[in-house]
């Protein structure tokens, strides 16, 4: 099972995995480690990440990027209004009201939502990560700006789907980088002690985001705060550099950068370099661009005080989200231990001074800037994954914005409102409320704080609690309504349920819960309107949630956040009695069970299941194009490349090996392929390709055929030759009746001596006949049956000549061997010389180590 982590940012991506006992970020094709989140459509196929960035300056309309933060939008928001100016490409409205992307493709007209843009991006990644891997992707975890609302991370969830990407969570930014700084410590405070509290700081190239998080050992809360300015980062300096340069050239040279896309373009790529390069030089960083407009070369110059006044007012921006989240946590500069920085933007020198003044301390950069998210989010993974041992971490986030139910009364023109997930409450969490209903009613969910949340519309969504009914005796039912704040930072009205009394004689059947009507039951929180009430907990007065479908219990939240939702009354104090009044009589246990209630959501931003299934089919139809668009690329390259492989070799090594008439002819068709590939023959099916690459091998394989023989041919007759030389002489030492052969028996040797013979008359034969040839002719003799018969030769002989020498025991008393185990030089008589290791040619031979061992034995 793979276990994947995607930080999917506005300008870049980056992949992490796990494999080998840790967490490692994946390179794609090119070597580049941080893809650029781009998709560039073409006449065939699309482009995605690096070669789509290569084409951004030349296909301008047809590329897309900075789409990011177009989800779970309606294209009349302020803010994509306000984005569509500066984008090269088109936006236009969908059919619900979202954002779509107008492009030529497969030179058509198309218009994709948000959703297939970011999830082609998705398709290349996981293609990515299952080339590293080497095996299929489907679970992974993505990360996810903590300012993103409801609406937006449905989107994003949509995306994963439509490419079959099984999203176990989506992962808040901060909270990956905090889980990637924490899980490695050693040295944090015990559970029982004071947390650590450590500030992470985030500014990459849309954002800005703060957090503080408690760390204690094998345990991270993120409940302490969030902060952020969803419209402060990277880019926005960049857009500094650009109107001033903007401004320069206009004067200087009478040009209009803005006037023209690719101008625009270029300049934005050039003032991106020209600010990283600020970021280590304090001097005057030149800016040169050839040919900008009108076949004219522009230039400038800029240093680092001079880009710092231009952007006093961005810098100025950065102290807001930092002492809101003070603020919020109620925490002290002295009570932070560091602040750790991540992001691209954080390397700006001013941006750095502002954090560490605000904090009177240096900032720490020990996490990588740019990896520590996608890292983070391959933790939690590999956290979730079964297929992976991962050290216990508890990792608790929190909600950034409250959220409050509204719903009907059963007076009139009175509605009842309640905040049920405060701000920066824990996360994930469930709730369960308690209301008295004859029918069916409605809930609305909404952020309670319009003002600060960085989206124009404050519902979340309705939910209709259906088939509500009345009790037989006409009261009201008791309805429990489950809420919670999911995994992925999503809230949802869960499940409701009717509980209904039981009778005694039916309750066999049912499946039923019993309710204690006594002084021993756990009170509730009554609010406003008494017709509803909420629970933490089944029973008990210890504060219980259920978290992801599993029962924990869990304690209420640090004295720093302290929530009005998770009290629950002291039962003693509640049921208090006079100590004089007698007991009351015990009242009867009624039976009830409870009647799963279906319920209708309809969200602010939800695909329909139609529209999906129908994204999903489109996605799948464009990853079929371009991988034939790729496989027809490859023939076509494949012609291109044998063509310039095989002329340039005919003027080199193979030019002996061909005739002149045949040279001429085979070079002209080398030319007339070459033209046609760059004429008629630029855009074929792939079949048309391997055709000619066919015609093209029947000339110049049996070139090739003959060079190569050339080659191997010399090598395998000498070798050839040496073994039958070797053969010969353990022959000749056979019948001179040498010691070392003399086991062996005749008719055995003569075997070798007539299988020496043929070879060798066979090996005259074909030299000789290969001497009648020239290099341009078929060889008379190939390669392979020098090596057939190389082969059979050895088969052969060696079994014979490598027959070991009968063993004869020594008598003990004649023991050879002194008690260190070495001979003695006076038992070394004549006899003895025989044990020398002979030798021939200066090699030693097979059947020699076999006399050795045998002497020693």
């Amino acid at each position: 099972m793979a276990v994947v982590g995607f930080d999917l940012g506005c300008q870049s991506c980056y992949i992490a995995v796990a494999r080998a006992g840790g967490i490692e970020t994946v390179a794609n094709e090119f070597s580049d480690r941080c893809p650029p989140s781009v998709v560039s459509f073409g006449s065939k196929n699309r482009a995605i990440g690096v070669s789509a960035k290569n084409q951004q300056i030349t296909h301008a309309h047809n590329t897309v990027s900075n789409f990011k933060r177009f989800h779970g939008r309606a294209f009349n928001d302020p803010f994509v209004q306000k984005e569509k100016e500066k984008l090269s490409y088109d936006l236009v409205p969908m059919k619900n009201g979202g954002v779509g992307v107008k492009v030529m493709y497969m030179d058509e007209e198309h218009i994709f939502s948000v959703e297939q843009i970011s999830a082609m991006l998705l398709t290349k990644l996981k293609e990515t990560a299952e080339s590293n891997l080497k095996k299929p992707v489907t679970d992974c975890v993505i990360s996810v700006p903590s300012f993103f609302t409801d609406a937006e991370r449905r989107s994003l969830l949509d995306a994963a789907q439509i490419v079959g990407l099984n999203c176990l969570r989506l992962m808040n930014d901060m909270t990956a980088v905090a889980l990637n700084y924490g899980i490695y410590k050693q040295d944090l405070p015990a559970p029982e002690e004071k947390p650590r509290i450590i500030v992470f700081v985030d500014m990459g190239h849309s954002a800005f985001q703060v957090s503080a998080c408690a760390f204690n050992k094998s345990k991270l809360k993120v409940v302490l705060g969030t902060a952020f300015d969803p419209f402060l980062g990277g880019r926005n300096f960049d857009g500094k550099l650009v109107d001033y340069f903007c401004a320069e050239i206009k004067s200087k040279y009478k040009l209009d950068p803005k006037a023209k896309v690719r101008a625009l373009l270029r300049l934005y790529q050039e003032c991106e370099k020209l600010k990283k390069l600020m970021s280590s030089n304090s001097t005057d960083i030149p800016l040169n661009i050839e040919c900008f407009m009108n076949d004219t070369d522009v230039s400038g110059k800029m240093n680092r005080s001079q880009f710092e006044e231009l952007c006093a007012d961005l810098l100025q921006r950065i102290e807001i989200p930092l002492l809101s989240l003070m603020e919020q946590t109620q925490l002290k500069v002295e009570d932070v231990t560091a602040v750790e920085i991540v992001g691209g933007a954080t390397r700006i020198p001013a941006v750095k001074e502002r954090i560490a003044k605000f904090f009177g301390k240096d900032v720490s950069t020990t996490l990588n800037a740019d990896e520590a998210i996608a890292r983070g989010c391959a933790l939690q993974c590999a956290i979730l994954s079964p297929a992976f041992k991962v050290r216990e971490f508890s990792v608790t986030d929190a909600t950034p914005f409250p959220i409050s139910l509204l719903w009907n009364t059963e007076a009139e023109d009175t509605e009842g409102v309640h905040e049920v997930f405060s701000r920066n409450h824990a996360a994930p969490f469930s709730k369960v409320l308690t209301f008295y209903r004859k029918g069916p009613f409605e809930l609305e969910a909404f952020y309670s704080d319009p003002n600060g949340v960085p989206y124009p519309e404050s519902k979340i969504g309705r939910y209709v609690i259906q088939n509500v009914a009345a009790q037989k005796d006409g009261e009201k039912s008791k309805v429990k309504v489950k809420v919670r704040v999911n995994t992925h930072g999503i809230f949802s009205v869960s499940t409701a349920s009717m509980v209904e009394p039981v009778k005694s004689e039916d309750s066999e059947d049912v499946s039923v819960e019993t309710e204690v009507e006594s002084q021993d039951q756990r009170p509730t929180e009554s609010l406003s309107d008494k017709n509803i009430q909420q629970e933490n907990s089944e029973a008990g007065t210890q504060s219980q949630v259920q978290t992801d479908g599993q029962q924990t219990s869990q304690s209420p939240p640090s004295s720093e956040l302290p929530s009005e939702e998770n009290k629950i009354p002291d039962v003693k104090k509640t049921n208090e009695k006079k100590g004089d009044q007698p007991p009351e009589a015990k009242k009867p246990k009624i039976k009830v069970k409870n009647v799963e209630l279906p319920i209708e959501a309809n969200l602010v931003w939800q695909l329909g299941k139609d529209l999906l299934n129908m994204y999903i089919e489109t996605e799948g139809k464009m990853i079929m194009q371009d991988k034939l668009e790729k496989e027809r690329n490859d023939a076509k390259n494949a012609v291109e490349e044998y063509v310039y492989e095989f002329r340039d070799k005919l003027s080199g090594p193979y030019e002996k090996f061909v005739c002149e008439k045949d040279l001429q002819g085979f070079s002209a068709l080398l030319t007339e392929t070459e033209g046609w590939l760059y004429e008629e023959g630029e855009d074929e099916a792939k079949q048309v390709y391997v055709d000619k690459l066919e015609d093209l091998k029947k000339l110049g394989t049996p070139i090739e055929m003959r060079y190569q023989e050339a080659e191997e041919r010399p090598k395998l007759l000498e070798e050839l030759g040496h073994r039958l030389q070797y053969y010969a002489t353990i022959a000749e030492e056979f019948r001179k009746k040498d010691e070392k052969y003399i086991h062996i028996d005749e008719m055995e040797m003569m075997k070798v001596e007539k299988c020496v013979s043929e070879v060798v008359e066979w090996m005259n034969n074909a030299v000789s006949a290969q001497a009648k040839k020239s290099l341009d002719q078929d060889p008379a003799v190939h390669s392979s049956e020098i090596k057939a018969k190389l082969q059979e030769l050895n088969n052969v002989c060696e079994t014979i000549v490598m027959q070991p020498k009968p063993k004869v025991d020594s008598p003990k008393e004649e023991n050879p061997l002194n008690d260190r185990g070495d001979y003695k030089a006076e038992d070394m008589g004549e006899d003895d010389k025989s044990s020398e290791m002979p030798q021939q040619n200066g090699e030693c031979h097979p059947s020699d180590q076999n006399t050795i061992s045998m002497d020693l034995d």
